[in-house]
């Protein structure tokens, strides 16, 4: 199979497209570092093509799948993985700027990517596409406010996709993880602030790139005739919380 995997220096992308290689597949990655992406090219030479681009940037992402060599132009998976939180403060304070980069990265690149690769799946009749949402579509959580709203657009995207693809082979997949450590996220989040980052993580064993990688190649690699509409998954150090109640008086013992 081919792969395409976005976001793919860091993180989740890397540890798919190292474990679809593993598994004998080519992977197309793509990503802003060239130097990380040249270096994946030289560990995987042959099996791996790399694409520089931003996926919020529709002409850049039309020039570099439009440019993908005989090899790799047949795309059976895309996984769309690039994405990321900014901030954590309430909406009244938040800056404008970083929800637009969100929006810009969570729903634009998914879309562009998608609308770019799905005409040939549907052309050749097969295919997967396979969403990195998060459990932040569901649950809310103070401060989540676009990151969520970004990851519930994703979570409607991949069933009305569903929807359109209907009498097609063509599948779609949501994976929606909860706390997940080992990668970029939380330091990106916080605006490099490596030290409140590790915080997130203190006592607990969150989900881990390699884990979110076993749950991608899981989906894809179901029979044909089976899809798995979405995944959500949490370590076991996390669950669902009470709603909140602010009380005006003490409560009565």
């Amino acid at each position: 199979m081919i792969v395409f995997v976005t976001g793919v220096t860091a993180g989740f992308g890397l540890a798919i497209a190292g474990k679809f290689l593993a598994e004998g597949h080519k992977v197309v990655g793509t990503g802003r570092r060239q130097t990380s992406l040249d270096a994946l090219k030289q560990k995987f030479d042959g099996a791996f093509h790399p694409l520089t681009f931003d996926v919020r940037d529709r002409e850049a992402a039309q020039r570099a799948i439009e440019s993908l060599p005989e090899p790799f132009r047949e795309v059976d998976i895309l996984v769309n993985n690039a994405g990321l939180a900014l901030g954590l403060e309430p909406a009244w304070k938040a800056d404008l700027a970083e929800w637009e980069t969100m929006i810009d990265t969570n729903v634009k690149g998914v879309v562009i990517c998608t609308r770019l690769l799905l005409p040939g799946m549907v052309e050749r009749n097969r295919g997967h596409i396979v969403n990195l949402g998060s459990t932040a579509a569901e649950w809310p959580y103070p401060g989540g406010n676009v990151y969520g709203g970004t990851k519930a657009f994703v979570h409607q995207f991949s069933l009305n996709l569903r929807a359109d693809l209907f009498g097609t082979a063509i599948r779609v997949t949501d994976i929606q993880p909860g706390l997940c450590g080992g990668t970029e996220f939380s330091v990106v989040r916080f605006r490099g602030d490596e030290a409140r980052a590790a915080a997130m993580y203190e006592g607990t064993q969150p989900i881990m790139p390699e884990d979110i990688a076993d749950t991608v190649l899981w989906a894809a690699t179901r029979p044909a005739h089976v899809n798995i509409n979405s995944i959500q998954m949490m370590p076991v150090s996390q669950t669902f919380g009470p709603l909140a109640v602010k009380r005006t008086t003490p409560p009565k013992a």
